[in-house]
């Protein structure tokens, strides 16, 4: 099949969604980019990797595409990449970022990007270190202090103008980043970010990692997006093994997928009434989301999934008394869902902060790549279990939920609306549990194979490109969070607002830092 302007010798990859992969020189490079952006497509990612050989070092940047097709999944080789590659922020303004990370991780560079400043390397690692490189020297030797104590914020100057720098370290059980104010008085003129402080080496440690085991790393990229990130990698080594997943599995997986989108929209739903003076909505939601927890727990046997997904299928089966139990719960939650959705929409001071704050418009978003959720409150309507739709999803008739405010009401609405959604397919999906076998043997090709995962995580887009060596092991897995795409916008969505006003909206997206930092 061939993707309408995007001339290619794009080879399929055998998954349940439909994929392609091609590689690449410089010009394609660019010609499939920007055929991509006019075609109104999505770049879902853009990583780094080492291809090298015993006789020759070889490193690549890679770049996945969302069209209308389905995905894209681009490779450039770059030799041994002292000529870099054409930079795509200006198609793509988040991709920034992931060109800055893979500068950092492979010593790879954009040559025409105008933001070279680290993004990942925060000065912990000796200069001149690269950890994704094969042949990366160990870490000994002093700390790079220039990549610390040189990075240069952009400054906005003029009368009045003072900056407030909160983070990295905050005031709650959160994970570090730092905001940089630029305000007068209590307006935000600007809002400079800086994460990536605790880089874990996730990628790293996969590579030589063995594929079976892998999806319970990957599993560990998020916490609050488990199943999601495990899933994707499950479908990754599927994809490159060629293995068929059995259908009941294939309904488990996305039963745990929903319960884990129902716990984060709970959640989410008490902090935002919390960050909003209305306490009561932070003590109701919690008790949902706890009973809600646990009965995953008694299902499934973690609170959140964890270690559910496997290569093959799934971990963990279901029976009927269980299945009445989680419709049961359906129900009980549903009910109080309604009532406290009535209660936030008539609760004058709630509404009053809620309406008009953090407005990310559909004309910005769309030009600046917001994706999932938030972007869905933006007027973006993308939902993969809508849009590629894959078993089970092609027979639940996903409603999918938008908005186009672009607030914090907005992304308030839009987490109702996805949460009484996911209910009702908790349902379709016990009721209809298909009988048979929960997993699958799976045999490893025994050769160097590739395969990519594509899920609708309860943020947005998760995907995870893998790549298995000729000797069995991992040669290389890139898992990415949607929060690469979203964390630039919230910049911008907090411009004109109060200073205090940033936590609320900050929640309102309640984007990743680990997802992010890996």
């Amino acid at each position: 099949m061939e993707i309408p302007g995007l001339n290619l010798p794009l080879e399929p990859l055998p998954a349940p969604l439909p994929m392609w992969r091609a590689k690449v020189d410089a010009n394609q490079w660019l010609v499939a980019a920007r055929t991509v952006a006019q075609a109104g497509g999505r770049l879902l990612a853009l990583w780094g990797g080492d291809r090298s050989h015993e006789a020759r070092t070889e490193w690549a940047v890679s770049a996945a595409y969302a069209a209308a097709e389905g995905l894209v999944w681009l490779d450039l080789s770059l030799g041994a990449g002292k000529a870099g590659y054409p930079s795509l922020a200006g198609l793509f303004p988040f991709a920034g970022r992931m060109q800055r990370a893979a500068a950092d991780l492979l010593g790879i560079a954009a040559r025409d990007a105008e933001d070279r400043r680290p993004w990942l390397n925060h000065g912990a690692w000796p200069q001149g270190y690269f950890p994704l490189r094969r042949d990366a020297a160990s870490r000994s030797g002093a700390p790079d202090a220039h990549s610390v104590h040189d990075y240069e914020f952009v400054r906005v100057e003029g009368d009045g103008v003072h900056e407030i720098p909160v983070g990295p370290v905050h005031a709650g059980t959160i994970e570090p980043g730092h905001f940089r104010f630029s305000v007068v008085g209590e307006k935000v003129l600007r809002l400079e970010q800086r994460l990536g402080y605790t880089h874990k080496g996730i990628e790293q440690r996969f590579m030589g990692w063995a594929p079976m085991e892998g999806h319970r790393l990957a599993g560990r990229v998020c916490g609050d997006s488990t199943v999601a990130f495990a899933w994707a990698y499950c479908m990754a080594l599927e994809s490159a093994a060629g293995c068929e997943v059995p259908p009941r599995a294939q309904w488990l997986r996305a039963l745990l997928l929903e319960r884990e989108r129902v716990a984060n929209h709970l959640g989410d739903l008490g902090a935002l009434g919390n960050d909003a003076a209305l306490g009561f909505g932070l003590a109701q939601f919690s008790r949902l989301r706890e009973d809600w927890l646990r009965l995953t727990h008694e299902a499934f046997g973690h609170r959140l999934g964890m270690d559910c997904a496997v290569p093959g299928g799934v971990a963990v089966d279901l029976g009927d008394a269980r299945c009445s139990s989680l419709l049961s719960q359906c129900d009980a939650i549903e009910a109080e869902v309604r009532t406290l959705e009535k209660i936030y929409e008539s609760h004058a001071g709630l509404q009053d902060r809620f309406a008009t704050s953090g407005i990310v418009a559909p004309q910005l978003a769309a030009q600046l790549g917001l994706t999932g959720l938030a972007g869905r409150a933006s007027g973006q309507r993308a939902d993969l279990r809508c849009d590629q739709a894959w078993a089970p999803y092609d027979r639940l008739g996903v409603q999918m939920a938008s908005h186009v405010n672009g607030d914090v009401a907005a992304r308030v609405a839009v987490r109702f609306a996805e949460t009484l959604e996911s209910l009702r397919l908790i349902r379709e999906l016990c009721r209809g549990l298909p009988q048979g076998a929960v997993r699958a043997p799976i045999g490893l090709p025994g050769r160097a194979a590739a395969g990519a995962g594509w899920i609708e995580g309860w943020r947005g887009e998760v995907f995870v490109a893998l790549e298995l060596g000729e000797e069995g092991g991992i040669r290389r897995c890139h898992c990415h969070d949607p929060s690469w795409q979203n964390w630039p916008v919230l910049e911008h969505a907090v411009i004109g607002n109060i200073v205090p006003d940033f936590p609320l909206i900050n929640k309102s997206f309640n984007l990743s830092y680990s997802g992010h930092d890996l």
